[in-house]
């Protein structure tokens, strides 16, 4: 009896045993290299998504069962992992993981540690882009990289953008960087879609984005480097990880400011204030409201991945579907994309495969004419008169243009590159590098035959067909050599890139009113409607041979040079090539004797740089000459003596473009010095830069001084004409935490550039320029000597006169400049447990936005004929209903702005609490809002904008001009990893 008693007791403390090891509490110290405790180690469960992170004596406490597997890592250590055997306290030695401390960084044609790198390259990994609707990759990185300043000027989906790094440099070529996907350099051209040609990129296939702005790093570019350079890596198959990824996001968006117009009753007081007569409809409409929608958005992305020494692939298909808040607008995305990689002969044959396939459907709104409608139609007028828009006098309801309007664009595009690279010898591998880019764009633009308006009854249809080619060859030989303290690394290539882009637009009148759209009838050309065709095809040709040299010796002493030779079919044949130098050099400080024992110092690096980079971004055959027949004005003249009227004359040749084979390239000259540190084991990490960028051979179309010449305007370089940017940048970034469940991480960055238009034999290059009636071609900001780019030069405005009209100064003067003087970001990101919260700001300072929304429509006359304005009508009582809206500061604003540009808070749903823990890797439910707030004294809607109203092709900034309203957005996720 007493035997199976104590059998009892043993096989009791034995299941109490099992029992309490479900779950137990597992203790320990993290250590160093060095035994000093490491703060801010994460310790995580394998597979059951329970994580801590070590205090700052190193010290953890975890929930584990026996058997479970625990994971330690920590930036710029290498993760360990231990198998929980037993309750006693754990001591881990966690070693240095170089790789992983210095990161690897993409940049032309090849990686390097993070800690080789000797050129200003800011890099953004996937876990650190913005959060949310995101069509492009310029939304997923702005105001992650300190000197890079993306812009949203517009809040229709998929909007373009300007992305300016390190300041505008060039007049005529824009600023748009190079973009680089995998190795495959893309063309700037338009692909006939009217959104960004960017949008075909699914963000949720970006692994990481590199941001080259220096020329030590652009300048393996060459021609094309002057902008900058953002090299973007997708996702890949992880090693030894079978995964498939579910993402679905769903949410909506709001319009996210309105303009402050009079109400109703407002306006109603107003009108017969300013002496008009009132045309009351007896309503009360907000057109704003009523001209705007709450709109839904879904995006919906699968992927499935795996690797393995040898072999690795990930497959990934998306769709995106966003409405605009503007009604008959949305975008929708469809996108699948396949990376492989393949390894034989014991490693000696790699070859890398990359295809991505998309389809982009854009149905667009007619958002200049809703936009004026919903600031300027009378409140008192009722949207509908029995069920029918009100017919307004003279113009289109904006709900009748709705119905008869449409812009609808389809584009298809494949992106394709094979990249097989061969090892020769030891340290010696040849790449070759094929690839092909081929967009095809259908978009037509209609009006259906509307017989109550004029203009209008006739219906209209211009057809838009674009074809874009872009095919890529690339030749390279890379050579490692080690030896002792010695590491050189040599690299030299020659690549053929082939460019064509064909349009062709037809543009026709004189349809049936017949419920058929006009896109789908058929129409006979004749006197009274015509049929009009526009074509054009462009093919440029780039030919380079470039090499590369990385010397580092003993890790401490860094040196880069590189050379670069491109031959350009877009310039003359006296000047086709241009040859594009750099050097670089480095000192890794935290290296040296006196510093490497520093339990402070982590990492402190010195880099200093100069080189040259070019833009090619210019017309193609604005070399070439160029000539068309016509009849007008003295082009022709009688020549058998009995013609009686113009239309009996033989078409005379005229020139259109005079031969210059000695246009040069434009080319950038920039110098920078930084320093990258860290310290505390990289818990505050940052850098800084000054950099000094000069452009010239300045390239421009201008009108000749000599009025006696074949053509009004020739294009030339500028001589002496300079643009200079030069500034600093500064961000700092900090990893800490309160617990071992509560962490943080805060951050931002700043830079400040000077830009100046430097010895310009012109007194001012215009290039914003008013629109509409008695302001066409007016002058708001253009390009002064000693001025920056985009300077607004007009008039000032003093005040109203005794006779009710506006007091203007005399001369135009430069009254500020749409470029800011500063540009930053910050961020918080909080972790406590399962729970995450992120959140960024970014904003600008130091430009002025012309609001030329509120110079066409709110006027004192205007108002006094029964049109919508705000209160700026009213405040000068004196003001005559006769008062001009002249070009002038009055419409002048500062631009200053503050953004919550998003935030996002998460949850990791442990799945073994739903018993899936076998079947499911991870769930994650999260709510990102995106533009919550913004603080800005600007009157429009958002101070983000630029209508881009160019003259002569010359870039402007800072003019608003009804531009599409910017959105509010609320979204729902859930991932799903199995």
């Amino acid at each position: 009896m007493i035997k199976n008693l104590n059998l009892v007791v043993i096989l009791v403390l034995i299941g109490w045993t099992s029992v309490s090891w479900s779950q137990a509490t597992i203790t320990g110290l993290v250590l160093d290299e060095n035994d000093s405790p490491i703060p801010g180690v994460n310790v995580t469960v394998e597979k059951k998504n329970i994580g801590v992170v070590t205090d700052f004596d190193g010290k953890f406490s975890i929930e584990a069962e026996r058997g479970d597997v625990l994971k330690f890592s920590y930036l710029g250590m290498q993760s360990q992992t231990i198998t929980v055997t037993g309750s006693q306290p754990l001591t881990i030695a966690m070693q240095t993981d170089q790789m992983q401390l210095e990161d690897v960084v993409v940049v032309g044609y090849g990686t390097q540690k993070r800690a080789d790198v000797t050129g200003a390259i800011g890099s953004v990994n996937n876990e650190n882009f913005n959060k949310g609707l995101a069509t492009n990759p310029g939304q997923l990185f702005q105001g992650k990289v300190a000197g890079v300043n993306v812009s949203v000027v517009s809040g229709e989906p998929g909007a373009t953008q300007d992305v300016i790094i390190r300041g505008v440099g060039s007049l005529r070529s824009g600023t748009t960087p190079l973009y680089v996907i995998d190795g495959f350099a893309l063309d700037n051209s338009s692909t006939g879609v009217a959104t960004n040609p960017l949008n075909f990129i699914n963000s949720q296939d970006i692994e990481k984005i590199d941001v080259l702005k220096d020329a030590s790093a652009t300048a393996i570019y060459g021609s094309r480097g002057a902008n900058g350079v953002i090299v973007i890596t997708t996702k890949n198959g992880k090693t030894d990880k079978a995964q498939m990824d579910l993402s679905v996001t769903s949410g909506f968006s709001t319009l996210a400011n309105k303009v402050d117009v009079f109400s109703a009753d407002e306006f109603r007081q107003q009108v017969v204030a300013v002496g008009g007569t009132l045309d009351d409809g007896g309503a009360n409409t907000d057109w704003q409201d009523e001209l705007t929608r709450t709109a839904f958005s879904q995006n919906v992305n699968f992927s499935l991945s795996n690797a393995s020494d040898n072999f690795s692939y990930r497959a990934s298909l998306g769709v995106n579907d966003q409405e605009g808040i503007l009604k008959s607008n949305d975008l929708k995305l469809y996108s699948g994309r396949l990376n492989l990689m393949q390894k034989a002969f014991n490693d000696h044959l790699r070859v890398e495969y990359n295809l991505t396939a998309n389809r982009i459907e854009n149905a667009r709104a007619d958002a200049q004419s809703i936009v004026g409608n919903m600031l300027q139609l009378n409140p008192t007028t009722p949207v509908y008169t029995n069920g029918k828009p009100t017919l307004l006098e003279n113009m289109l309801n904006p709900f009748t243009r709705e119905e008869i309007y449409s812009d609808e664009a389809v584009n298809n595009r494949i992106l394709a590159n094979i990249a097989p690279s061969i090892k020769i010898v030891k340290g010696l591998t040849y790449k070759l590098s094929l690839g092909v880019d081929y967009s095809s764009t259908n978009r037509d633009i209609q009006y259906k035959p509307y017989s109550l308006l004029e203009d209008y009854t006739n219906g209209s249809l211009n057809s838009i067909y674009t074809t874009n080619k872009n095919t890529l060859v690339e030749n390279t030989l890379t050579y490692n050599f080690f030896k002792d303290k010695h590491n050189f690394t040599f690299l030299v290539g020659q690549t053929y890139q082939e460019t064509y882009e064909e349009q062709k637009s037809f543009r026709m009148e004189g349809f049936s009113d017949n419920g058929v759209d006009p896109k789908y009838q058929d129409q006979i050309s004749g006197e009274s409607t015509p049929t009009y065709m526009d074509t054009y095809a462009v093919k440029n040709e780039l030919q380079s041979f470039f090499g590369r040299l990385n010397y580092i010796y003993n890790d401490k002493y860094l040196i880069t040079a590189t050379m670069r030779g491109d031959g350009s079919s877009k310039f003359g044949e006296n000047n086709k090539y241009g040859y594009f130098p750099s050097v670089a050099l480095g000192w890794n400080i935290m290296n040296e004797d006196f510093l490497s024992a520093s339990s402070v110092v982590t990492n402190l690096k010195l880099r200093a740089s100069w080189g040259k980079t070019g833009n090619q971004e210019i017309p193609s055959k604005i070399t070439k000459l160029s000539y068309t027949d016509s009849k007008d004005d003295n082009d022709s003249y009688p020549i058998n003596g009995d013609e009686s009227s113009i239309e009996d004359y033989p078409y005379g040749t005229i020139f259109t473009r005079l031969a210059n084979p000695d246009i040069q390239w434009e080319v950038s000259t920039q110098a920078d010095i930084g320093l990258d540190f860290g310290f505390f084991n990289n818990r505050l990490t940052g850098t800084i830069d000054y950099f000094n960028k000069v452009s010239e051979n300045i390239l421009l179309e201008v009108t000749p001084a000599d009025p006696v010449q074949p053509t009004d305007k020739y294009w030339t370089n500028i001589p002496d004409m300079e643009i200079k940017n030069s500034g600093v940048e500064f961000s700092l970034d900090y990893n800490g935490n309160f617990s071992n469940n509560f962490t943080f991480n805060i951050g931002g960055n700043i830079s400040y550039t000077n830009n100046e238009v430097v010895d310009s034999p012109y007194e001012v290059l215009t290039t914003g320029a008013a629109q509409g009636a008695g302001q066409t071609d007016a002058t708001i900001n253009g390009n002064l000597n000693g001025e920056a780019i985009g300077s607004f030069y007009m008039q000032e405005f003093m005040g109203i006169g005794d006779d009710g009209l506006s007091i203007l100064s005399d001369d135009r003067r430069v009254a500020g400049s749409a470029l800011p003087d500063i540009i930053y970001a910050f961020y918080v990101n909080l972790k406590y447990k399962n729970f995450d919260l992120g959140i960024n700001f970014n904003g600008v300072s130091g430009n002025k936005v012309y609001n030329h929304t509120a110079m066409s429509l709110f006027t004192k006359g205007l108002l006094a004929s029964n049109f919508n304005t705000t209160d700026i009508v009213t405040q000068y009582e004196n003001e005559d209903i006769t008062n001009s809206n002249t070009v002038s500061t009055r419409y002048l604003e500062d631009g200053d702005f503050l953004r919550l540009n998003n935030t996002t808070l998460g949850y990791n749903l442990r799945p073994e609490l739903l018993g899936m823990g076998d079947l499911i890797h991870n769930i994650r439910f999260s709510v990102t809002g995106q533009n919550l707030f913004v603080i800005s004294k600007y009157s429009g809607f958002d101070p983000e904008i630029n209508s881009n109203l160019t003259i002569d092709g010359i870039q402007t900034f800072g003019i608003d001009y009804f531009n599409y309203p910017k959105t509010r957005t609320l979204l729902f996720g859930l991932n799903i990893s199995f």
